[in-house]
């Protein structure tokens, strides 16, 4: 098994799953993918601190797909 799909099967999703993820996903995929609980992954959005980039629409969080499969050594 390569570094890459141990990553992504300890944060919670399988490299399968990461790899069909659509452009955008809504903070709580975002969260499962990189294994953060969901008040600390709001917490870093809110703080900019979040660790791939984060789009705000509206009310609504969004983390763009590019950057968090970069950021799990995934990216195409």
């Amino acid at each position: 098994m390569r570094e890459s799909e141990e990553v992504s099967r300890v944060k919670g999703m399988r490299r399968e799953e990461l790899l069909e993820l659509p452009a955008a996903v809504d903070l709580e995929t975002g969260n499962r993918a990189l294994g953060l609980g969901r008040s600390k992954g709001y917490e870093l959005a809110k703080r900019g601190q979040y660790p791939c980039k984060v789009l705000r629409l509206g009310n609504a969080y969004r983390v763009v797909t590019a950057d968090l499969l970069a950021l799990l050594g995934l990216a195409a």
